[in-house]
Parts: structure tokens; C-alpha cells; sequence
């Protein structure tokens, strides 16, 4: 049971050692400038592999549950499905659901736990295998794999290096409870974080924060829902951010060479490889500069609801 791409190595690595009766996930969703109906990548992986494939719109009605009992599945594994499954489906299949959580449990427990991570500047994150119950993300753990960050590194890119050592956990703890050797810990529930599902306003750069915190959100929020911030009265996207010890007003773009455009911050200041101007293509600053997008001097400001 899964939904984005994060999830698809785990079906990829499920298909290759185990017989996958049933494969779920969400919905078609419109998606893109033509909003066309887009299968999710675990649905177009299941339908490229010829594997059976449901999509119900709700795990509540007691259509999800009676397609896993029916199913005959010993087993289900959950990866970013995208919704709190009830008691009925988690105890629709005899061994229950496990499910692989991009986060150290019980740090960052809900929808976007590697964004967050990224976001707080984190220097180690990694994947947990839990028995799934009726909380959010409060089983009991079987398996951790713990990494470390690339400070330069963002949330997209630390989603796709954890992906496969997800799957590979996977695997060891299906495994282990095929031979009945499996042992799951109880979290500490006093130690627990969370991780709630990114908004458009999680983008809003504000460069008045120290120059750490800036370039960390600006990782954190790519590829969505992306930083963004006001110049020249419109909005610009902001790519690949590192924090460098330079000063001025918060906002002010400091310098643009080959490296960035240094801009200002409450502390320090990052330097912004890539910009990309309202209904233009992703460039390096120093293209935007050449077009006379970006000068030294500018005041970048964060985009607020009524600056939009």
C-alpha cells in the first residue's frame, strides 16, 4: 500500500523475493498545467509489473479492508499510502501492517518527516520499520537504519537516498517475521515530534532568520512546495541554498558571481544558486543577472497572502 515515488522501491523489492497479491493506492489525480488525470508511481508500477491494483477513494468505507481479506495476503506493508488506515484494514490480513516511516521513530512522526528534518537543519535522520496501529506513526519499531545528511542536500534528494535502504529494512523485517524471529520495541511517546504535511506558506523565505535556518527551509521545501520570495514585485523562486559569513540588511542581494547570489540575512547570508522568475525557466543567478532580473542591491522580501 503506497502512493509516491518513495514507496515504489519497496514494491519493486516486495516483487522480486514475495508473491504481491494486491497492490493499493490513491486515487488518479489531476496533475501538471493541463491537469490531466496522472496515475500515482506506485499504481503505474503495479500496472508495468501486471500486478492486481486497487485505488480506493477512501480506506474508510470497508471497500479497502474487504479487498485485503479477500486478497489472501498474509501480510500488508504500508509506504506513504497517504491516508490513517481504521482497524478493519489494519487487521485485515493475519500478521497485520508494517510500515516503513522516512524518520528516526518517534522523531518526526506524520506526513512529511524528511522535509522537516531538513527543514531543522538536522545532521542524522534514516528509515523505521513499525507494526502499524490505530495512532499516527505510535507502533512499536522493528528496524532502523540511520543516515547521515548532506549539508548541501534537499528534501528530494534525501527521499530518493532513503528510498532503497527503506526497502532493503523492509525486506529483513519480513523476513524476520516469516521466521518468527521479529521483535518490535515500544516508542517513547514522550520523545515523539511531528512532521505535518507541507503548505504553500512552508515556501515563504524570510531572510531576516539566520542564514542557517534560511538555506535549510530552502533545501527542505524542494521540489515542493518550493522557496519563494518577492523581487521586483514578483515572485522568484529560490534553488540550491548554502549559508557563507558575509553581512548587510536582511534581503539585500549582496554579490552574484559564479557561485550564487548572495543575499542578506538576520545572520550571515546564503548564497541562491538557481532562480526562476515568474513564467521563465530555472536559471543560475548569474543568467538572471546577465537578463537584468537580479542586481546587486536588490531587496528580496517574503511573499505574503496579500503580496501575491
Amino acid at each position: 500500500m503506497g502512493s509516491p515515488a518513495f514507496a515504489v522501491p519497496c514494491l519493486e523489492a516486495l516483487a522480486g523475493a514475495h508473491d504481491v497479491v494486491l497492490v493499493v493506492s490513491q486515487p488518479d489525480k489531476p496533475a501538471g498545467r493541463g491537469k490531466e488525470l496522472a496515475q500515482p508511481a506506485v499504481a503505474a508500477a503495479a500496472v508495468a509489473r501486471g500486478l492486481p491494483l486497487v485505488q480506493p477513494r477512501s480506506a474508510r468505507t470497508g471497500e479497502l479492508a474487504a479487498a485485503l481479506a479477500a486478497s489472501g495476503a498474509e501480510l500488508a506493508v504500508v509506504v506513504a499510502y497517504g491516508k490513517i488506515l481504521p482497524l478493519a484494514v489494519l487487521t485485515a490480513t493475519p500478521r497485520g501492517c508494517i510500515n516503513v516511516h522516512a524518520s528516526l521513530l518517534p522523531a518526526y512522526r506524520g506526513a512529511a518527516p524528511v522535509q522537516w528534518s531538513v527543514i531543522h537543519g538536522d545532521r542524522e535522520t534514516g528509515v523505521a520499520i513499525m507494526h502499524l496501529d490505530e495512532g499516527m506513526d505510535t507502533g512499536p519499531v522493528y528496524l532502523e537504519r540511520r543516515v547521515a545528511l548532506d549539508p548541501d542536500e534537499t528534501s528530494g534528494e534525501l527521499l530518493a537516498r532513503l528510498a532503497p535502504i527503506g526497502a532493503a529494512a523492509m525486506l529483513e523485517v519480513v523476513a524476520a517475521l516469516a521466521a518468527g524471529t521479529a521483535q518490535a520495541v515500544a516508542q517513547d511517546h514522550a520523545r515523539a515530534s511531528h512532521a505535518p504535511m507541507l503548505a504553500k506558506q512552508d515556501g515563504a523565505i524570510d531572510f531576516t532568520q539566520p542564514a542557517a535556518a534560511v538555506a535549510a527551509r530552502i533545501r527542505g521545501v524542494d521540489p515542493w512546495p518550493g522557496a519563494h520570495a518577492n523581487l521586483r514585485g514578483q515572485v522568484v523562486k529560490l534553488f540550491r541554498a548554502r549559508a557563507v559569513d558575509a553581512s548587510g540588511a536582511p534581503g539585500t542581494v549582496l554579490a552574484i558571481d559564479g557561485s550564487g547570489a548572495t543575499i542578506a540575512c538576520g545572520t550571515g547570508a546564503v548564497v541562491i544558486r538557481d532562480l526562476q522568475l515568474a513564467g521563465r525557466k530555472r536559471l543560475a543567478a548569474t543568467q538572471v543577472a546577465a537578463g537584468r532580473g537580479i542586481t546587486v542591491g536588490d531587496g528580496v522580501t517574503p511573499v505574503t497572502p496579500d503580496s501575491k
